[in-house]
């Protein structure tokens, strides 16, 4: 069994009486009455990774969560005279333990959960939320299947598709266009030449591919292959230890020189994986703290430096969550049919903006970003190139 620990935020104060047998009873007044019957606590479960190989995305969404329920309740950590309650559960990446955690939470009476950076226990969580009706809201996990699975599901974060349609707003008109994507030939690898060909596939583009087997160490041939392709961009997918023995190749046979080369921008600590490419390359992000200058984000990042954090790739996700929390508790109490109907086509202000659920598959609708790294001394950083618009790159609606 994990460990809990339990975070009170807010207080209710109450009062009470202690009569001794012998002294009379004391009359009980109407607001007396109505303060104890308005006062009440709800209990929230986060369940997310603290430990295992998605810790890191695990800090950076807990970060962004304490600092959004700050923002959301003004540090009073309740909503009217309710007192919100937080329970925190490790999940370590494993499915199995994810589904124990919730079911004991659920077994607690916790109805809202929330959390989650594997995309494998979003999905185990998103079926038991749906088997005991209770609301969820995923984290950063990102596969497209979690949209739309059941009506007791959200998500707080964006997902696999708006990172591929952002990929395709690197060329002004993808139709006719040739995208080659370059990846390893594993489940994520085609996983994302199956996204591009359904996404920019069906704007037009005509889709190629190169997958490389995982255990291949030179990529001469590779980066070679993709050149004689003649494509108008090539989609990077790759991940693991690889990764820049694959991107030095790419940049000595001169890919980066010939064509627009667009991956995605991981966190803070992937900065410096792209060696002598970095400069080169066009990245799709989802957020880095210089993305925009509103007032939420500027408090989301105030309130994580001063705790000690450091703003980074997913602390929105957990953000956003707590305001949605918020949403959910002001509007439905523990009616979670009516946190629902209280979240279903909800338009807020996030750190990215303007951040809208789509009523009828609980899509996160939400801009995305072009960006470049810079050098700075002896790392990189992140600059903004150009803002994806929300709609632009929204993801097709869950059947």
């Amino acid at each position: 069994m994990s460990v809990t620990k339990k975070l009170l935020l807010g207080s209710v104060v109450a009062t009470a009486a202690i009569a001794l047998a012998a002294c009379a009873p004391q009359a009980t007044t109407d607001s007396d009455t109505t303060d104890a019957a308005e006062a009440s606590e709800v209990t929230v479960g986060i369940v997310t990774s603290e430990s295992g190989a998605l810790a890191t995305y695990g800090t950076q969404y807990l970060d962004g969560f304490n600092a959004g329920l700050e923002y959301a309740t003004d540090g009073t950590g309740m909503v009217g005279d309710t007192t919100i309650n937080v329970e925190y559960r490790d999940d370590a990446g494993d499915p199995d333990k994810a589904v124990t955690a919730v079911k004991e939470l659920i077994g607690e009476g916790v109805n809202i959960i929330a959390g989650t950076a594997s995309s494998g226990v979003a999905l185990a969580v998103a079926e038991q939320a749906s088997q005991n009706q209770v609301l969820y809201i995923s984290g950063p996990a990102a596969a497209d299947a979690i949209t739309g699975i059941n009506d007791y599901t959200f998500r707080s974060g964006r997902q696999s598709a708006q990172d591929v349609a952002t990929a395709g707003t690197f060329l002004d008109d993808i139709d006719g266009r040739t995208v080659t994507v370059f990846a390893q030939d594993s489940a994520f690898g085609q996983g994302n030449l199956a996204a591009v060909e359904q996404i920019l596939g069906a704007q037009g583009a005509s889709v190629e591919s190169v997958l490389v087997a995982e255990d291949v160490t030179e990529f001469t041939p590779f980066a070679q292959q993709v050149l004689a392709s003649s494509p108008d961009l090539v989609f990077v997918a790759w991940a693991g230890a690889t990764s820049g023995a694959m991107w030095q190749a790419m940049s000595q046979q001169g890919v980066l020189d010939e064509v627009p080369v667009v991956t995605g921008l991981g966190d803070l600590a992937t900065f410096g994986a792209y060696g002598e490419a970095s400069e080169q390359i066009s990245f799709l992000n989802h957020y880095f703290a210089g993305a925009n200058d509103n007032d939420v984000n500027t408090a989301m990042i105030e309130a994580i430096e001063a705790d000690g954090g450091t703003p980074d790739l997913f602390s929105p996700d957990g953000f956003n969550a707590a305001i949605m929390i918020v949403q959910a508790i002001a509007e439905g109490q523990d009616d979670v049919d009516a946190m629902i109907a209280a979240l279903e086509g909800f338009s807020f202000e996030g750190p990215k903006g303007t951040m809208t659920v789509r009523e009828s598959d609980h899509a996160l609708i939400q801009e995305m970003y072009q960006v470049r790294l810079v050098a700075d001394g002896d790392g990189y950083v992140a600059e903004l190139v150009d803002t994806a618009a929300a709609d632009a790159v929204a993801p097709a609606e869950a059947q």
